[in-house]
């Protein structure tokens, strides 16, 4: 297979990232504040069904290397593009907050087949000296989904209405991708289940590998932290901004992403990719803590550069550690394995930080939990340098 197919293979991967993250992460956070300003609906209650469609979805994604070996990569790809669609319209019609626990099953699981696991399946089988450029151009659609997304959900909604717009949105992507994923991510499914079906250590040994174990946990912290601010983030900032501004703000952070995931992947190269991971938590919790107590927009903004900058690194670094300190037959489980772990923990950030904020009045404890964790978390990343195990990029 030439390298010119290969990097279709990125592309095709890189708009996987755009809708995935266009729908299963950017959406929420969107519908969030639509849903308690039209229909009056609690913060804490919208989400907790957030929270509930991250946790769905974290299950699912433990058990995707098994979907991928018995289904195809292609076939759970396109599953996965239909229930995104479908879960967005379910949101939409829910009539009482109990109704949108049910649309997360459905939104839930094409987040799961859409997510930073499905990315990796998709690029990994292709790339190895390549890799973190294949991948940072990849995970470069999930800031592309925010850039774009945010605003065209709060235009569309607000234009045709939350029904018509879910409709309209979803349609668009499924024309668009299911061809994409039949004629590109298709022809590639038999090298990409025999990647993802490579021998290694099972489960339950990697979570004893301490190297393992630091990376998970700093990144869970930290993804709980962004995660849980990316969903108030809109109504932390509508008070400045309106909400229409506040999703221009949230596509600048994206933005900032894009450009902070460029700098990471020219400054990293061989270095130690933990000191890394360490300088990007910190960054995120200056910035989270310019949202903690800044007032007016200069400090907010500034919040949302800092933030942003680190914001695209989560996603796209624990692949690259991975490589870097694992056999390349164990990567393709630790990897699906470490996303599925984090969603798990971060999932329960917005329905915390929403009753935080309820409780509070404001989002200052809210946020001040989240800037501690990402310091928390640059701690415990650099706790695992000392079990580093060397490996050559092949």
């Amino acid at each position: 297979m030439s390298d010119r197919f290969n990097w279709k293979i990125v592309w095709a991967a890189f708009l996987v990232a755009l809708f995935g993250w266009g729908f299963g992460f950017y959406g929420p956070p969107v519908f969030l504040q639509m849903l308690h300003a039209q229909r009056g609906w609690s913060v804490s209650a919208i989400s907790s069904a957030i929270t509930f469609h991250f946790v769905f979805s974290a299950i699912l994604i433990v058990y995707l290397p098994d979907a991928y070996r018995r289904f195809g990569l292609p076939r759970v790809t396109a599953v996965g593009l239909v229930a995104a669609a479908a879960g967005v319209l379910s949101w939409s019609l829910a009539q009482q907050p109990w109704h949108l626990f049910i649309a997360a099953l459905v939104s839930g699981a094409g987040w799961a087949t859409l997510s930073g696991a499905a990315i990796n399946a998709i690029v990994t089988p292709w790339f190895d000296r390549d890799r973190p450029k294949a991948l940072s151009t990849a995970f470069n659609g999930a800031s592309c989904g925010g850039l774009l997304f945010t605003p065209l959900w709060v235009l569309v909604i607000s234009q045709f209405g939350f029904t018509a717009g879910a409709a309209l949105i979803g349609l668009g992507m499924l024309a668009i991708m299911l061809p994409v994923t039949a004629m590109i991510i298709g022809r590639n499914a038999p090298l990409a289940v025999a990647a993802n079906a490579a021998p290694g250590r099972s489960r339950g040994q990697l979570f004893r590998d301490r190297g393992f174990f630091t990376i998970s946990i700093a990144f869970a912290l930290a993804l709980f932290a962004q995660v849980g601010i990316v969903a108030h983030l809109i109504a932390r900032l509508a008070p400045e901004f309106g909400t229409t501004g506040g999703a221009w703000a949230m596509s600048f952070v994206t933005l900032c992403a894009m450009a902070g995931r460029s700098v990471i992947g020219a400054v990293m190269g061989e270095r130690n990719r933990r000191v890394v991971a360490a300088a990007n938590f910190a960054i995120q919790a200056l910035g989270t803590l310019l949202f903690t107590f800044g007032d007016g927009p200069v400090p907010l903004l500034l919040g949302c550069a800092l933030f942003g900058f680190g914001f695209g690194n989560l996603v796209s670094l624990p692949p690259l550690l991975l490589q870097r300190e694992f056999s390349g037959a164990e990567v393709g489980r630790a990897v699906a394995l470490i996303v599925a772990v984090n969603q798990a923990v971060f999932a329960f950030a917005p329905a915390v930080l929403g009753i935080l904020r309820d409780l509070a009045g404001d989002y200052t404890v809210s946020f001040a939990l989240a800037a501690t964790l990402q310091g928390v978390a640059a701690a415990v990343v650099l706790l695992g340098r000392v079990s580093l195990r060397p490996k050559t990029l092949g």
